[in-house]
This record gives C-alpha cells, sequence and structure tokens, in this order.
C-alpha cells in the first residue's frame, strides 16, 4: 500500500482502486480529475445522440388530387428522413367505407413510393372510419441526427473556406 503511495506522488498522479472487492484488491495510477472529466464528456455526448422517436401522424383522404398526394408524400419523407416513424390514417366518408381495398391500394402505394427510406411496420388496418398503417424509417433517430449535423458542420466549413478564399483574393 505504502509503495504504491509513493509511486503514485511521484508520478503526480492518483492511486484509484478499481476492483475494491477481489483479492488483492486492484489500484491504478491515474489523473482522476482527468478520468472525471472524460467521462462526464462521454455521458454527454451519449445524451446528445440519444433520441426519442416520435410518432408524426399524416392524413389522407380517398379520393386525394394528384398534387396533394405528392405534397403529403413528401411530408411523409421528410417525417421518415429525420428518423420519426409515421402514422398513415385514411378518413373514409358515407360510401367510401364500403370500397376499403381501394384505401389499402393507397397505402400501398404510398409504402411502395417511400420503400427506401421507411418500411411497413404494421400494415393497413381498418378502424371505424379511418384506415390507419405505420411506417417506420431505415435510419434510426440518432444517425439520421448525426448525419444532419455532420452537413451542416461540412456546408460551414466550406462556407468559412469560400469566404477566407474571397478574402485573399480581393487583398
Amino acid at each position: 500500500m505504502e509503495d504504491a503511495l509513493r509511486l503514485a506522488q511521484e508520478a503526480d498522479l492518483d492511486l484509484v482502486e478499481v476492483a475494491p472487492n477481489a483479492r488483492p484488491p486492484v489500484c491504478k495510477l491515474m489523473d482522476f480529475g482527468k478520468f472525471k472529466y472524460e467521462a462526464d464528456m462521454k455521458a454527454r455526448e451519449a445524451r446528445r445522440n440519444q433520441a426519442n422517436t416520435v410518432l408524426k401522424e399524416i392524413r389522407f383522404r380517398l379520393k386525394i388530387d394528384p398534387h396533394d398526394y405528392g405534397t403529403k408524400k413528401g411530408h411523409v419523407e421528410r417525417f421518415l428522413r429525420a428518423g420519426d416513424k409515421v402514422k398513415v390514417m385514411i378518413m373514409f366518408r358515407g360510401r367510401e367505407q364500403s370500397r376499403p381495398e381501394m384505401g389499402v391500394r393507397l397505402l400501398q402505394r404510398l409504402a411502395d413510393d417511400v420503400a427506401e427510406l421507411g418500411f411497413i411496420e404494421s400494415m393497413p388496418k381498418q378502424d371505424g372510419r379511418n384506415m390507419i398503417m405505420v411506417l417506420g424509417p431505415t435510419k434510426k433517430k440518432a444517425e439520421a441526427k448525426s448525419e444532419k449535423r455532420r452537413a451542416q458542420e461540412e456546408a460551414r466549413s466550406a462556407a468559412e473556406a469560400d469566404a477566407a478564399q474571397s478574402s485573399t483574393q480581393s487583398s
């Protein structure tokens, strides 16, 4: 014990007990302040990369105009790119309720259109006057978030490089 403490003092480090229940107890020479700081930084980075998957909802009508379909499909793609799940709902009115196969066809078409961004998590189900399907993203929310952050950093560094280059040319 005395030898370990002496070695720690000579190296200007701390003697940290790593495994107190082991026989004999295991100790390590390290800078404990630096160790705690790095552990805090790892925990902060993990919290920053942690993401909650949100369930976004988009509603269709059975007789949807092609342009409106394209707009709503764009919203679904944006949600899936961000790593969120999407609950797609078709609302039936009146006689439309007697044609659920048309609703299934519309939902299947949407799923095929966004196949590279997401997959069908739950197949279309009739729920009263509505038909519901859930699409899940192929990328996790954390991956999408870090990819977006990386793209922003690259764009920022490219803009700074362009600004630096234009300032050197004007001088």
